[in-house]
């Protein structure tokens, strides 16, 4: 049990969850860690801690829902009762075959949407009863939704029901005041980016209105906005991330 409000972030062993686990720490929240990857979630743990902020590892496998009731509670007991904000960042990214629609394999297929769509609502379902007044959660999506990307039709159609569920759950949630928003980043420089291909840093940056290549912060800092009182009239909306690319 900690004094601090609680941030508990999902897929946090490494990118972005790591991220948000700093970028939250350095604002005052304590952070509770969830990953699959046990080792990674606790050297995110680590790191938090060598920053100065409480954290807790916690391992999930964010399909099962024993797993992800096991995740609520403990989560919430470090949380000393509430948990004041979910990030459902979660996914599978990197390892998502490139195919045609018509020869996406069915069981690629199932575990992209087992672990993308079926995660966030498996872990807001066993949150829900520690969510509390004013907590919020954040759903991560991805700019391929408006791009439609082609050759990911599983990861696009996993991400495009991360919004939905948002908007459902916003509406739901809604009337025990709090909110449900939606970040959707584009191509970001996380170390699954940096390994798909050897131009990464510079890949699609001549898209954008911004001339550079989107950071892990910039993700953050949407969170961060979205985690605060400026948002506390924003609900079942999502914020692209991808410095201008999707009205160039």
């Amino acid at each position: 049990m900690n004094s601090s409000p609680t941030v508990l972030i999902t897929g946090a062993a490494g990118g972005l969850g790591r991220a948000f686990a700093l970028g939250f720490a350095a604002r005052g929240y304590a952070i509770a860690a969830a990953d699959i990857d046990a080792a990674g979630t606790q050297e995110t743990v680590r790191l938090v801690r060598q920053a100065g902020a409480e954290a807790a590892a916690f391992t999930v496998d964010v399909t099962d829902t024993a797993s992800t009731d096991a995740l609520a509670k403990d989560a919430a007991e470090f949380a000393g009762g509430s948990i004041a904000v979910l990030i459902n960042n979660a996914a599978i990214y990197a390892t998502v075959t490139r195919t045609p629609f018509e020869e996406i394999d069915p069981d690629e297929w199932d575990k992209v949407m087992n672990v993308n769509l079926k995660g966030p609502w498996m872990v807001s379902r066993a949150v829900s009863p520690f969510l509390g007044a004013g907590s919020r959660v954040i759903n991560l999506a991805s700019a391929t939704v408006y791009s439609g990307s082609e050759q990911w039709a599983h990861y696009v159609a996993s991400k495009g029901g991360v919004i939905a569920l948002t908007r459902v759950m916003a509406k739901e949630l809604g009337r025990r005041e709090i909110t449900v928003n939606t970040i959707a980043p584009g191509f970001t420089l996380t170390e699954a980016s940096l390994g798909l291909m050897e131009n990464a840093s510079s890949y699609g940056v001549d898209r954008g209105a911004l001339k550079r290549a989107s950071q892990p912060e910039d993700i953050v800092g949407a969170a961060l906005f979205l985690a605060s009182e400026d948002s506390s009239f924003i609900t079942g909306q999502t914020l692209v991330v991808d410095g201008g690319r999707q009205f160039i």
